[in-house]
């Protein structure tokens, strides 16, 4: 019985302690420092399956193009909303070298695909099934999106819904300049 107190504390204690770590742990915010800096980090790129087709890709696919890299979920009312944004900006900047890509985050691909289908969104997306590309950016919240420049670098980031004014901002000098 004397032996049974102490266990329970030190069980207790260790528990506490891990509960501290992973939740003092919070969100990367690498990203964010360095674009406040004005750095552009190297885009985080991991090959992932594609959504609605066979095959997987990734970031590195598109290197030498303006990439509007964009995390979603069907789940997301946010994500909803702005997805018709999402495909006009596509639609626009596709002859200037530039493409949005989609990230799905969580979802059944059936949902995921219905939900591209249901908005018209033409743009490529991958599935992120664990979100661990997702934490590689930092990401907390959906949407978020990452500009990245034609050399393959994080330029500006939005971690909430984008409006045109902030795409229109942005966009325009990434586009102007060459690879």
């Amino acid at each position: 019985m004397r032996l049974f107190w102490p266990v329970t504390v030190a069980a207790a204690l260790l528990v506490g302690l891990l509960a501290y770590g992973v939740f003092s742990k919070g969100a990367s915010t690498t990203l964010d420092d360095a674009l406040a800096k004005g750095q552009r980090p190297d885009a985080p790129s991991m090959t992932l399956p594609k959504l609605g087709t066979q095959g997987s890709g990734s970031l590195a696919d598109y290197r030498g193009k303006v990439v509007v890299l964009n995390m979603w979920a069907s789940w997301c009312e946010p994500c909803r909303e702005e997805m018709p944004l999402l495909e006009k900006v596509h639609q626009e900047i596709a002859g200037q070298g530039g493409v949005v890509l989609g990230v799905d985050t969580q979802d059944a691909s059936n949902k995921a695909i219905q939900f591209l289908k249901k908005t018209k969104a033409t743009f490529p997306s991958v599935r992120d099934r664990d979100r661990s590309y997702g934490r590689d950016y930092g990401v907390t919240g959906y949407p978020e999106t990452f500009l990245i420049d034609r050399k393959g670098r994080v330029a500006a980031l939005q971690r909430f819904p984008v409006t045109r004014q902030w795409l229109d901002q942005h966009l325009r000098k990434l586009l102007a300049e060459k690879a």
